[in-house]
């Protein structure tokens, strides 16, 4: 019939037809389904992809959300992405509804690299077996362990090396706590450190880098047990994923504290004062002297929410009909979890825009565990390497307060200006580190 009426048309009136029904399809296709969480109107085919602001997406949710509700959704292309904003929703959509929330999305970019392998973007049986193994490896590693921590505090003495060489005079200490903390990973997957000049390591950490950056932009988005993925294809991908979830995440967690400690002067003496009586000036830190170091340890908590490290949470998606916050969820929703809008709950943290250790101590300068902390996400996805990442954090920011003192090189604050894809990286800085 299609065929009948475009043959008594012109071919101005044909394209003018055929756009009319290509929009007709696609308002059909795209309608919610009934109680779908609320959003603002976007354009035909694309819908809202060139309203967000790709420089600070996280931001632009916050600001969605003061119109829309704390579950909101924004069409990107062809599909619907539902956003989750503030502690209780969150908690509710990754720790009490974790198991209808526990899968990931597929994409273009996951497609492409990962194929529905690795730890990070695999699902089901697959997934659940692939996190149990990792587990269990890194714990026989020495996750936990006095082990895994001798080797943190011989890296840190590598690192205490490296930025002596640079002699007080301004340095950019990415490449160096880069190399630092995937030392540490490298240690568990090869069982050996590279030095920092070594190409190949360079290289390997580059293109993660790039990774990272790509994978969070919004464009991007043989073994006895084959359905488990124990087969080289696989175990590759896993590697992958713990060279980056390990590397990026943790030496960006250390560039903020950083920036923290010359933006807050005051804040760095009260670590080092803190330090020089627990420990003193010579003999390295252990985990053993968290529970005596509550204020450097307030410091460390508060640079991870504040530093806001991987803002928008990596994507879940439904596995089966669900409802959150009211709203009608149908299997398959893709659904970000804003973390930013966690760590900033105006709900749950008494200064949230400001640099405020205190969010860690009580009256008597006690440390402090605080429920709506998870910079590592929640749930049974959370971050596997969590225990790592706070051992490192821990012992590298101690270490280095300890034996230095970290200056602006002209005198200035420093700019908290950043780039963002998966992870908040701050703009490359130099900075001068004295040695105390």
């Amino acid at each position: 019939m299609l065929h009948y009426i475009l043959e008594g048309l012109d071919a101005q009136s044909i394209l003018l037809f055929l756009a009319v029904f290509l929009l007709i399809i696609d308002i059909v296709k795209n309608k919610n389904p009934k109680n779908f969480p609320p959003g603002p109107w976007g354009l035909p085919f694309v819908g809202n992809v060139f309203n967000i602001d790709t420089k600070h997406p996280h931001i632009y949710m916050g600001k969605l959300a003061e119109n829309y509700g704390d579950v909101f959704s924004l069409r990107l292309g062809r599909e619907k992405i539902v956003f989750v904003m503030g502690y209780q929703l969150v908690k509710d959509a990754l720790v009490n509804q974790g198991d209808a929330f526990a899968d990931r999305p597929c994409g273009p970019f996951a497609d492409a690299v990962y194929g529905g392998l690795g730890l990070f973007l695999s699902n089901g049986y697959q997934w659940k077996k692939q996190r149990r193994f990792a587990l269990s490896t890194l714990r026989d590693f020495g996750l936990g362990r006095k082990t895994l921590e001798s080797v943190i505090s011989d890296e840190s003495r590598f690192l205490q090396e490296a930025i002596e060489e640079e002699q007080g005079k301004p340095f950019n200490p990415h490449l160096l706590l880069n190399c630092g903390i995937s030392n540490i990973i490298c240690s568990l997957v090869f069982g050996h450190r590279f030095h920092y000049s070594n190409n190949s390591f360079q290289r390997m950490l580059y293109m993660m880098s790039v990774i990272m950056h790509l994978e969070g932009s919004i464009w991007a988005q043989s073994a006895k047990d084959a359905a488990a993925g124990f087969h080289e294809e696989n175990l590759v991908l896993c590697s992958l994923d713990l060279f980056i979830a390990g590397t990026e995440t943790t030496t960006t967690s250390l560039l903020w504290a950083l920036l923290y400690m010359i933006k807050y002067p005051d804040i760095q003496k009260k670590v080092q004062a803190e330090i020089d009586r627990v420990i003193g000036k010579e003999r390295q830190p252990s985990m053993a002297d968290r529970v005596y170091l509550p204020y450097t340890d307030a410091v460390i908590h508060e640079t991870q929410r504040h530093g806001n490290t991987v803002p928008l949470n990596a994507p879940r998606m439904t596995n089966k009909d669900t409802t959150l916050g009211g709203h009608f969820l149908p299997k398959g929703t893709t659904i970000i979890a804003n973390l930013t809008s966690v760590l900033f709950d105006k709900t749950e943290w008494q200064t949230p825009n400001t640099f405020n250790p205190g969010h860690f101590l009580d009256s008597e300068g006690k440390f402090v565990r605080r429920e709506a902390f998870i910079p590592f996400s929640a749930g049974g996805r959370m971050c596997l390497g969590e225990q790592l990442a706070r051992m490192e954090l821990f012992l590298f920011f101690t270490f280095l307060l300890q034996k230095f003192t970290f200056t602006s090189t002209d005198g200035k604050q420093p700019s908290m200006e950043y780039k963002l894809g998966v992870v908040r990286n701050p703009l490359p800085f130099s900075i001068c580190a004295v040695s105390r």
